[in-house]
């Protein structure tokens, strides 16, 4: 069972440092929305093969664990282990749900967060890279907001299960 509660739990002790027990990247936004699926209960699978699943292990990790683009693909194609549903519109998140950001609207996704809360349907997220606390999930005010900006919404199944 995904436990959301766990998940946010996570996002807001580590939104603005790094966990010592993971890697940390440059870019490192995907990384985080990872950990936090993770502590969330989310299973890991398909490890060692970095183009397959969803997993942190022997030094390396998949490129779903890292990879905005990566994870948003993962998410919209598992049928086990960590599943998804994509949702049309933000108000339907949860916390401990996904959004995946495609800035420019070329179709190549840039960053991931996590949401942390729903305020009067709206839902606010927490992410790495530029770090963020409790942000509005549209990412308005980011200077990497364009106009043709892409939003991806995902609902964790809380029955996720190997």
């Amino acid at each position: 069972m995904y436990n959301r509660e766990a998940a946010v739990h996570y996002a807001h002790k580590w939104w603005n440092s790094h966990n010592p027990a993971f890697p940390s990247f440059a870019v490192d936004c995907t990384n985080f929305v990872s950990q936090c699926l993770l502590a969330g209960g989310a299973p890991m699978r398909e490890y060692p093969d970095r183009t397959k699943g969803w997993w942190l292990g022997g030094g390396t990790w998949s490129f779903s664990w890292s990879v905005a683009h990566s994870l948003r693909w993962y998410l919209e194609g598992s049928k086990s282990g960590l599943k998804a549903t994509r949702k049309s519109s933000p108000e339907t998140l949860l916390p401990g749900d996904v959004i995946i950001y495609d800035f420019d609207g070329d179709g190549r996704m840039d960053h991931a967060a996590v949401v942390v809360s729903n305020h009067k349907g709206v839902p606010l997220v927490n992410a790495h890279t530029a770090n963020s606390r409790n942000r509005h999930w549209s990412y308005t005010t980011s200077p990497a907001h364009t106009s043709g900006i892409r939003y991806y919404f995902f609902h964790i199944d809380e029955n996720t299960s190997l």
